[in-house]
């Protein structure tokens, strides 16, 4: 699979790494009644979705860059990808 960087042009994906969701998530209370078990969902339950996700992808080895690209998880077709800082990661 190859991402094409805003900065850096075409890269294979092994100069990037994969952060997860690009949709930004409430951090639950730590004050709350339930806080840890709100805490051990928030950091290790994950939707796994088929079909097209908006992702976070850090070029680590090329421009710093993080970016939100939008990817078919079935057939890992890209659609479309911008730096989070242009775009918002919502």
């Amino acid at each position: 699979m190859r991402l094409d960087c805003p900065l850096c042009g075409p890269r294979e994906h092994g100069e990037f790494t994969y952060l997860g969701d690009a949709r930004l998530t409430d951090r639950p209370d730590p004050a709350a009644a339930d806080a840890a078990a709100r805490f051990h969902d928030y950091v290790h339950l994950r939707d796994n979705p088929a079909g097209e996700h908006r992702e976070l992808w850090y070029h680590d080895a090329g421009c710093r860059s993080w970016l939100v690209v939008t990817r078919n998880t079935r057939t890992h077709a890209i659609s479309h990808i911008v730096r989070a800082q242009d775009e918002g990661a919502r």
